[in-house]
């Protein structure tokens, strides 16, 4: 018990308060060395304080209780992956925060009842730039399904995956591949959602839609020539809810210009999604409107 030291003088020297080492306890980040068994009094060896100050920095990262029990684990391991694991946490941590900054920016704006000015071909709305483009008529492989928005982004990189594969044997695409939202998406509302790509060969797409429709609700529909009214994006900007503003902002200017919407919103994805940083327009936010 001699180099023991009390949670009040572990307290001291580790700068951190006893409430704290109590909550670590319980949680368990840092366990006393020796609880003693008819008053409770916990007490630490000095060694123990290191892994205390690290255990109190993540936390001041906002890091899960999780993964902070993963990084100081490896750290007392020597293992050179806690760095690895900060660093994508970190990152992760990042992207939320630039993509915040975008949805507290709209929101001043509308909370504050300013308007912009607006031009004729390009305009601004809030922090949006809102534009119009007239498309093609186009053949569509198509796949389906009710989603929450939590499982929503996992399943459009996988059904837009499975639409480029079949893509491939009907002469490749004509244009972007995009998600069309029948109805909302979000924790409450499951949709559904429509993953599209344009390609080639529109007989080629249904046999190949009548091979995997059953499995994955794969489909064939052509969408005629139109116009669209959208506003482009980041990487950051896509995660919900933050492009929930954009959606807004688009529809708010529809409005303002007295113009028709003919069908569901849909988000267009342009750019290597893997390859986009944070900051790197990756997809169109639209609505199809009357010409």
């Amino acid at each position: 018990m001699d180099d023991l030291l009390t949670i009040g003088a572990f307290a001291a020297r580790t700068r951190l308060s006893a409430k704290a080492l109590r909550l670590y306890d319980r949680l368990g980040l840092l366990t006393p060395a020796y609880v003693d068994g008819v008053n409770g009094y916990r007490y630490y060896r000095a060694g123990q304080a290191e892994r205390a100050r690290l255990v109190a920095l993540l936390r001041r990262l906002d890091m899960p209780l999780a993964r902070i029990a993963e990084i100081v684990d490896m750290v007392g391991l020597d293992d050179p992956r806690a760095v690895e694991r900060l660093t994508a946490y970190w990152a992760g941590a990042e992207e939320r925060f630039a993509s915040q900054r975008t949805l507290v920016a709209y929101l001043r704006g509308r909370l504050s009842g300013t308007e912009p000015g607006m031009e004729d071909t390009e305009q601004t709305y809030g922090k949006f730039v809102v534009e119009t483009v007239d498309t093609p008529p186009q053949v569509l492989l198509t796949q389906s399904r009710h989603t929450l928005a939590d499982e929503l982004p996992a399943w459009i990189g996988a059904s837009l995956g499975r639409l480029e594969e079949g893509a491939a044997v009907c002469g490749g695409t004509t244009g972007a591949p995009f998600v069309v939202y029948h109805s909302e998406v979000s924790m409450e509302s499951d949709g559904p959602a429509e993953s599209c790509v344009p390609v080639v060969d529109e007989s080629a797409a249904r046999v190949w839609a009548a091979e995997h429709g059953r499995a994955w609700e794969t489909k064939v529909r052509v969408e005629p020539a139109g116009r669209l009214v959208y506003t482009r994006i980041s990487k950051a900007q896509v995660a919900h809810p933050q492009i929930v503003a954009a959606f807004e902002a688009v529809e708010r200017w529809i409005a303002r210009h007295g113009l028709e919407v003919t069908g569901p919103c849909r988000e267009i994805y342009f750019a290597d999604w893997d390859a986009a940083g944070p900051e790197d327009p990756v997809c169109d936010v639209a609505f199809p409107v009357a010409s």
